[in-house]
């Protein structure tokens, strides 16, 4: 499709409104990590190391509040494309149980057992008493975001992504400044290096969880009702877990499986794969957010067309994601490619921790492709139609019959050279796209999941 094509198509312009603000609020995410990896740079490896194999613990938690977003998501797009706003509410309230549950197993974990979570990652006493200072701090930070991102996912399944964007940039504008102050001791702070990136990241989110309430109740549409958790629809909440649950065991399972690569690089590649890891992931993270926005998009757009029954628009409008999917990955790649001299030049890592990021860096030049991919069909065109089954399952056999086998076949067994390694793990995304992409041909996919008031009364 032509450029002056793409201006003047109405749906381009739509898509357009709903993409940028996600992908600014990704790119905040991104920047607020790598402002981690960049101010403890200047602190010293073992920290940026404790911190990157910590955070994985935070990285499974996202998943977890992921998948109950995308519960809400894919039901609540529809509703609200039906025009059943208090159903919306209905499936927040829903999916506010399950999330605070969860983060308050998370909360207790850090804040009890950190050096035991160390330990999975690491033998390394250095690193483990470093992340575990890390996780005790952050425990609180937990419970906030799993209050925050349950709200923020209904706000954005109504189309309210511009204040989602906002709150971010407040919000993680304040943890830049105070990662500042108690990385290095500014206005009379004590240097704290990793405890300060935890403690930041805490004190952010407890402001943005204050912001959320006040938002909420200056809202007309939804608002944040702890009360939501406690009303009773069995026909809504069978409904909330049928498309959640397989959503949520899909991201959990991903993301665990997606830690046990840092397992297998901490345990059996060391130290300097590590920290050249954590580099890479930066890298990646600001890489993937035009086709991570997009994805989030799909979902909240094709999710009002299909509720409100325009199936064939929605067909159409799926495959303008899906081209410009495929330009998102394009550019992922060629920002790695660019990025690559200044982030090998500012690095502090040893010779052999920088021959192996260039490596790592080049790979991720073309893995961006399949990542972008299969992060808009299986994250946003199906789940729109709420088909959440099919992701968890093709993702399921790739990551645990597939890429962690290999992975720990190829250190452990093989102890095939480091970089040998890391290539074989990135080979994960390709290898599920003929499957992936053949269901998106089938159609399956696009279906209406609402029920009717009557049903929904009697629940």
């Amino acid at each position: 499709m032509k450029i002056s094509s793409i201006k003047n198509d109405r749906t381009y312009r739509q898509i357009a409104r709903l993409t940028i603000p996600i992908v600014l609020q990704n790119l905040l995410t991104a920047a607020v990590n790598s402002t981690d990896a960049i101010m403890l740079n200047f602190v010293g490896q073992a920290h940026i190391s404790a911190v990157s194999l910590a955070a994985q613990y935070a990285g499974i938690l996202f998943n977890v509040l992921y998948g109950l977003g995308t519960g809400i998501a894919m039901l609540g797009a529809q509703y609200y494309g039906k025009g059943e706003l208090k159903t919306v509410e209905a499936v927040e309230g829903i999916a506010l149980r399950f999330s605070l549950a969860i983060a308050s197993l998370f909360s207790l974990t850090a804040l009890l057992i950190p050096r035991l979570m160390m330990q999975v990652f690491t033998p390394d006493p250095e690193l483990i008493e470093i992340g575990s200072q890390y996780l005790r701090i952050l425990s609180a930070a937990y419970l906030c975001w799993g209050i925050i991102e349950i709200y923020l996912s209904t706000l954005r399944c109504i189309g309210r992504v511009t204040v989602c964007m906002v709150l971010n940039v407040i919000t993680f504008s304040l943890n830049i400044f105070l990662n500042a102050v108690f990385i290095f001791g500014l206005f009379g702070a004590q240097k704290l290096g990793a405890v300060g990136v935890a403690l930041a990241t805490t004190i952010s989110r407890a402001v943005e969880l204050i912001l959320v309430v006040i938002v909420s109740a200056r809202s007309k549409d939804v608002k944040l009702r702890m009360s939501l958790m406690f009303a009773k629809n069995k026909v809504l909440s069978r409904d909330f877990l049928r498309m959640a649950l397989p959503a949520l065991a899909n991201d959990v399972s991903w993301g665990m499986a997606f830690s046990l690569y840092a397992v297998i690089i901490g345990q059996f590649l060391g130290s300097d794969m590590v920290a050249a890891n954590s580099f890479a992931i930066m890298v990646r993270n600001f890489a993937i957010v035009f086709s991570s926005g997009i994805a989030t998009a799909a979902g909240i757009m094709l999710g009002q067309l299909i509720g409100s029954d325009q199936m064939k628009e929605a067909e159409e409008t799926a495959g303008k994601f899906m081209r410009l999917t495929v330009f998102s990955g394009f550019v992922g790649g060629l920002i790695v490619l660019v990025s690559m001299p200044f982030v090998l030049r500012f690095a502090d890592l040893t010779d052999t921790g920088k021959g192996f990021l260039r490596t790592m860096l080049f790979i991720n030049s073309y893995y961006i492709m399949g990542i972008a991919v299969n992060t808009s069909l299986i994250g946003g065109v199906y789940r729109a139609g709420g088909d959440s089954r099919f992701g968890f399952i093709v993702d399921t056999i790739d990551m645990w019959c597939y890429a962690v086998p290999l992975g720990f076949l190829s250190a452990a067994v093989l102890k095939l050279p480091p970089m040998w390694v890391y290539f074989l793990l990135c080979t994960d995304e390709f290898v599920k796209w003929p499957w992936v992409i053949r269901h998106y041909q089938s159609r399956k996919w696009l279906k209406n999941i609402t029920r009717e008031n009557e049903e929904l009364a009697a629940g």
